[in-house]
């Protein structure tokens, strides 16, 4: 690294929190109750907006030539109602598809779940103690995921390592923009208030390092036991965050 880094840009599946959790508890859990919630919360303004923007890609799946067609009245006479939305979004999850309203939804699923305690969000070993100790030297930290901004804060909220919320100081989601773009990573820097090259971003996907270097960004590949892929290609490879701690506090690496 050239210059300090000022500011550390953390995906989450693969980087500091294990795949298989989302995967193996976050998706079903939220396929397992999106229905029954949105039965019971269907009333509610926001899961109502929700609706609407999950009936718009409905149309677009099953009807694209009447996608113009308004929003579903009380008696759905207009468009799917809501069990048959929540059919369409277990369907979606399945597909592991990045609707913004699903995602949206699924974090209200698990806010719930994770009020009940039904939910504990595991990290790797090292992660809370690096982010605690980046902080502390007042590194700039961020999460940048495709899980929406509130699934994001749900996740860090409820860690097996206790509320690692106030560690963070921005959050971004696909609303910014892909991860697998340029200019999201620039809209992020700008975000930010900071170059891009004062950036260091971890990730589990080559696709999103190569976005973020092509941004400005520096860059490392997370090598994490059970991704789904664990070939770093040409980038600088990491199997924990405490591997950056001397690179990012200016500490001799040793040896």
């Amino acid at each position: 690294m050239a210059k300090p880094m000022t500011h550390v840009l953390l995906d989450i599946e693969g980087t500091t929190c294990p795949v298989d959790f989302v995967a193996n508890t976050l998706f079903p859990y939220a396929a397992n109750h999106l229905k029954a919630y949105l039965l019971n919360h269907s009333h509610e303004a926001q899961v109502q907006t929700l609706l609407a923007d999950v009936q718009q890609a409905w149309r677009l799946d099953h009807q694209p030539q009447t996608s113009a067609v308004g929003p579903m009245n009380e008696s759905g006479e207009q468009g799917p109602g809501v069990e048959e939305l929540a059919v369409y979004l277990i369907e979606l999850i399945e597909q592991d598809r990045k609707l913004p309203a699903l995602k949206e939804i699924q974090g209200l699923v698990w806010e719930k779940g994770y009020r009940d305690g039904a939910i504990k969000a595991p990290l790797f070993p090292e992660v809370a103690e690096c982010l605690q100790l980046w902080h502390q030297h007042e590194l700039l930290l961020a999460v940048y995921s495709s899980g929406s901004v509130t699934a994001q804060q749900l996740l860090y909220a409820n860690t097996v390592d206790g509320d690692l919320r106030a560690l963070f100081s921005a959050w971004f989601d696909t609303r910014t923009g892909p991860k697998q773009s340029a200019s999201s990573y620039l809209k992020i820097s700008e975000e930010l208030a900071t170059t891009p090259n004062s950036i260091l971003f971890a990730s589990d996907s080559v696709d999103e390092l190569t976005a973020a270097r092509g941004a400005g960004m520096e860059v490392v590949f997370s090598d994490r036991e059970g991704n789904p892929n664990r070939e770093s290609g040409e980038f600088a490879r990491i199997t924990s965050l405490a591997q950056l701690s001397p690179l990012l506090l200016g500490r001799p690496t040793g040896g």
